[in-house]
């Protein structure tokens, strides 16, 4: 039996359109210090927070539907492999739901067997269900 990894959704009030361009605007509620761009196939974009980071690499893109970020590289300091992310994925899938978009997430490779984990939930959870859901229903995330 193969491990669960991290899942979460969240339904906001917005077109499917504006839901998948904001998961793009990573700036806005994840992470204060980006660089690069993260709204097409094939884009690289790196988020920062001191000295830890991770960059990714958009492998797939169906407008308004999928998304998936390969991570090609990572600096996670706290943990013993500190590269515990890079081949890890997360994928972004959108759906047209009653009164919105229902947005679900996977963070393919981040189970519950790995260091990261309990930390990491923790975090997605925040950007996630926190300040991407605010950047949404607001006009304002949260990123760190």
């Amino acid at each position: 039996m193969h491990a669960q990894p991290y899942t979460c959704s969240i339904t906001v009030p917005v077109p499917i359109t504006e839901a998948f361009a904001a998961i793009g605007h990573v700036a806005d509620w994840w992470a204060k210090v980006f660089e690069g761009r993260a709204e097409a196939l094939d884009d690289v974009f790196t988020v920062r927070f001191g000295e830890t980071f991770v960059t990714f690499r958009i492998t797939e893109i169906i407008p308004d539907q999928k998304a998936v970020w390969h991570v090609t590289d990572c600096f996670l300091p706290w943990l013993k492999d500190k590269t515990e992310w890079t081949g890890t994925e997360a994928i972004w899938k959108l759906a047209a739901s009653p009164g919105g978009t229902r947005i679900d997430f996977t963070h393919a490779g981040l189970v519950p067997q790995v260091e990261c984990y309990g930390v990491c939930v923790k975090g997605w959870d925040q950007h996630i269900k926190d300040s991407l859901y605010k950047l949404l229903t607001t006009g304002k995330g949260s990123p760190t």
